[in-house]
């Protein structure tokens, strides 16, 4: 068997350790292992970092060793890390003990998987060598960014993130990709975003270090490479999330976002949705029309002022998300089966139309869930 060794097997490895979830899974581990301070972030505020600079290794070890410049190389995932950390509050200390420890870590790792793929001793040293010379200076750019940050106020920062979210969601012109993760806003693995609007419109609403958030016309507006997780959310917020999506089709998603939680808002939802799940109430939102028509139709012997009448609309309201189960209904309501089917007997009286009788289509569901609805809503 012939062995290769050199630049080009050693920057193989990097680059298969880049995409390696495991590695970065370990030197995410190591990093906070040895700094308790970033313990409180999340493992993927951390992730991304350690990939991109694997990935900027690789390409320092592709270029000619004795004329290539380490200053000269990449070190945009360096200078965000230390920014990111400098506006999460993070102390520098901190910072430097995690990347000295996750450094240690991939130059071991890197090691031993040189070695296996027949990497001869006699050039391992070379190997730690320029590690160790790569290390330093992503040290450096940590610094840097680090330091950046710091003389940058907040609001300047916020101000930043504001205008390039702006652009994206709105229909601008897009921001170039290279600013947008410049200011923290990053894609995911397949340079793709995720857009979210969230309800209340305040920054303590959603604490969750991958997302960006800004108001954006009056609206608390987000871009993601993932979805937060429901226990990053403010008991009180409500979020929609839309699809991973390219940057040109996010202006549209993002008006869905904010239309759905204006509706959520109305029915008082709160917690964690995707847009996908407003997908009926959106669709007919649109028709305002003939949902009044089909309120006047279906229920146009219903008074809305009276309250034993919303009740009786509440109830059918429920039959109908409860799969017409009388039982499943009545768990849902916290009564007795025998007062759902009186209630429903009660509409059927007050309508002259009704819910239970023969064998109604999905199309005759959607109209009464509809007529309800829209009945129900302060502007039906």
């Amino acid at each position: 068997m012939t062995v290769v060794h050199g630049p080009e097997e050693v920057t193989a490895v990097l680059r298969g350790m880049a995409v390696d979830p495991d590695v970065c899974v370990e030197l995410v581990r190591v990093a906070r292992s040895r700094s308790p301070e970033l313990s409180r972030l999340t493992e993927e505020a951390t992730r991304s970092h350690a990939a991109a600079m694997i990935r900027a290794a690789g390409t320092w070890f592709a270029a000619p060793g004795p004329t290539a410049s380490v200053d000269e190389q990449d070190f945009t995932a360096a200078l965000l890390l230390g920014a990111d950390r400098a506006v999460q509050g993070v102390a520098m200390t901190a910072v430097l003990r995690g990347v000295q420890a996750a450094l240690a870590r991939a130059a071991e790792i890197t090691v031993d998987r040189c070695r296996s793929a027949g990497v001869p001793d006699r050039e391992l040293l070379s190997v730690v060598l320029r590690l160790q010379e790569y290390g330093n200076a992503v040290e450096r750019q940590v610094i840097n960014g680090y330091r950046a940050a710091e003389h940058e106020s907040p609001r300047a920062i916020g101000a930043v993130r504001a205008r390039l979210l702006r652009q994206a969601l709105l229909g601008e012109v897009a921001p170039p990709v290279e600013e947008l993760a410049r200011a923290g806003i990053r894609a995911d693995a397949d340079g793709r975003y995720r857009c979210l609007a969230l309800t209340p419109a305040r920054g303590r609403a959603l604490r969750s270090a991958h997302v960006v958030t800004a108001l954006v016309d009056g609206h608390l507006a987000g871009v993601c490479p993932r979805p937060p997780s429901a226990d990053e959310l403010a008991p009180d917020a409500l979020v929609v999330v839309g699809p991973a999506a390219a940057l040109p089709e996010l202006p549209a998603l993002y008006r869905l976002c904010v239309r759905a939680v204006a509706l959520g808002r109305e029915q008082g939802l709160r917690g964690l949705f995707d847009v996908t799940e407003f997908a009926a109430r959106l669709a007919l939102s649109e028709q305002p029309l003939l949902g009044s028509l089909l309120s006047g139709r279906l229920l146009g012997g219903l008074d809305a002022s009276n309250d034993f009448h919303r009740q009786l609309a509440l109830t059918a309201l429920a039959f109908l998300d409860n799969g017409r189960r009388l039982d499943q209904t009545a768990a849902a309501l916290f009564t007795h089966p025998n007062t759902v089917r009186y209630r429903l007997g009660r509409l059927r009286q007050i309508t002259s139309t009704s819910l239970t009788d023969g064998d109604p289509g999905p199309l005759d569901g959607l109209h009464w869930w509809w007529a309800l609805t829209s009945w129900l809503s302060p502007q039906g």
